[in-house]
């Protein structure tokens, strides 16, 4: 499935939720989609070998291919939003890595979405830093191995908790600071996060390199069209600026979501 020159993958943690987690894939494609992402897919960050087993022969059955994995996050659905600042879950994340590098030698997926985490009182925000910086760093180390790539995300401010990457800026500091020798990292560009923080979705397109798209309007993360976001110029200017990489639909729809799909034309 294709739009303005790019390929559309549908992010199931979002889309096709009237249907069971693992019939989601077959409903993906169904509908037209040859590339699917998700969310960290487990309760655990370490799930079996039978769990990683089961999980890879739903991708593979239904016939897409995986485009995008997210890093365990903690307790999403509780509100947290990911484990990489926080000293205490380094153990988790070193796990999940594994699990992680697994699940891509088995489906080819490449691209991983590290959620940085949330500001912690009990350590200061330099502690917290640090930790994020070496934890980046070294599941960025363990997916180089597989030519995989590190994604790191701005969330919208208000909705979040204390998450404090909240622009593109604030991901290219790290980036270009204490991680600039770190080759396969970058901006996981989410239309709905950036522009509901108020940055320039046309120039961020134009100026700024970036391995992956995520595709939600704004106010409300529904489906394009639905909120006041130019993501149609914005998928033209990520084009002419050379972005070859899939266009995600992670938004959460304002009806079905076969009819929420209109958008496309």
């Amino acid at each position: 499935m294709e739009y303005r020159g790019h390929e559309l993958s549908a992010n199931v943690s979002m889309l096709f939720t009237e249907l069971p987690y693992p019939q989601r894939f077959a409903a993906a494609a169904q509908a037209g989609f040859r590339v699917v992402e998700s969310w960290w897919p487990f309760a655990v960050p370490d799930p079996s070998p039978a769990e990683i087993e089961a999980f890879v022969r739903t991708v593979s059955a239904a016939g897409v291919s995986l485009g995008a994995l997210n890093f365990y996050g903690g307790d999403i659905p509780g509100g947290e939003r990911g484990i990489a600042s926080h000293p205490d879950r380094q153990d988790q994340l070193t796990a999940n890595t594994r699990a992680i590098v697994t699940i891509a030698e088995q489906t080819g997926c490449r691209l991983f979405n590290l959620l940085y985490g949330q500001l912690d009182d009990r350590w200061s925000p330099e502690e917290q830093a640090k930790t994020a910086v070496i934890a980046i760093r070294e599941a960025a180390s363990a997916v180089a191995a597989i030519d995989g790539t590190v994604l790191i995300e701005p969330l919208t401010e208000g909705l979040n908790g204390r998450y404090p990457l909240l622009t593109a800026d604030d991901v290219l500091r790290l980036l270009n600071g204490p991680l600039h020798d770190v080759g396969n990292l970058s901006l996981l560009f989410d239309t709905f996060h950036l522009g509901s923080n108020g940055v320039d979705l046309l120039a961020t397109a134009a100026s700024v390199p970036v391995a992956h798209v995520q595709l939600a309007d704004s106010p409300g993360r529904g489906e394009p069209g639905s909120g006041a976001l130019p993501i149609d110029a914005t998928l033209d200017a990520l084009k002419a600026a050379g972005y070859q990489g899939v266009a995600a639909c992670e938004y959460k729809p304002t009806t079905d979501t076969l009819t929420s799909l209109a958008w496309l034309g």
